[in-house]
Formats: structure tokens, C-alpha cells, sequence
């Protein structure tokens, strides 16, 4: 079945990044087969823009690519974990994460 096992349920499935170092949860990005494909190819990550609708490999304008170490798939064959070495911030705004900021009662 290949690829294709893991987008029965929709066309696009989460991905968590995380670095391959810390363990630290540096984003969470959507994929598609084609994205997977050509992440399992050149072992950096690609991801499908829901915002643009176009794929796009992290890194290709920042030059902060994310190099593939491992790829691992939940019990429900619906979620990816790519585990990474990244060559600099993960986040567009600069941040080493995307998840700088914590969500404080007062801010609801």
C-alpha cells in the first residue's frame, strides 16, 4: 500500500517537527503523499501550504532547512513525527519554535 496508507482518512495529515537533539517540539505542519514523497527523498521536510495551497520545503527561502533524521507514524497510521536537525530557527518569526508563547488565563 505504500504512501498512500497513511492519507486514507484525508488528503493532508499533521506533522510535528521536532529536533532531533532536545526532543523539543519545534512546529506542526500539514503533508500530503507528494510532500512525504519528497521528503523521504531528500531527507529535509516538505509541507503542504494550506494558506498558499502549494507545497513548500521549509527552508527554501530562510536557508533554516530542516534535515530528516527519522520519520515515525502514530497507532492510527494519521499523524507523522519527523525528527529533525535544524540549521537554524524553525519559525518564520525568527523564534527557535513556534511555540514561544504560553496562553495565560487573562488572555481569554
Amino acid at each position: 500500500m505504500g504512501l498512500q496508507r497513511f492519507f486514507q482518512k484525508s488528503s493532508l495529515i499533521p506533522v510535528v517537527i521536532q529536533d532531533w537533539d532536545s526532543n523539543e517540539v519545534l512546529m506542526l505542519g500539514y503533508t500530503n503523499e507528494e510532500a512525504l514523497s519528497l521528503t523521504l527523498k531528500t531527507r529535509t521536510a516538505w509541507f503542504w501550504s494550506r494558506g498558499r495551497n502549494c507545497l513548500w520545503n521549509k527552508g527554501e527561502t530562510s536557508k533554516n532547512f530542516l534535515h530528516v533524521q527519522e520519520v515515525c507514524y502514530d497507532c492510527d497510521e494519521d499523524t507523522l513525527l519527523y525528527r529533525c536537525k535544524p540549521d537554524g530557527p524553525t519559525c518564520h518569526t525568527g523564534e527557535r519554535s513556534c511555540f514561544y508563547r504560553i496562553l495565560e488565563e487573562e488572555d481569554l
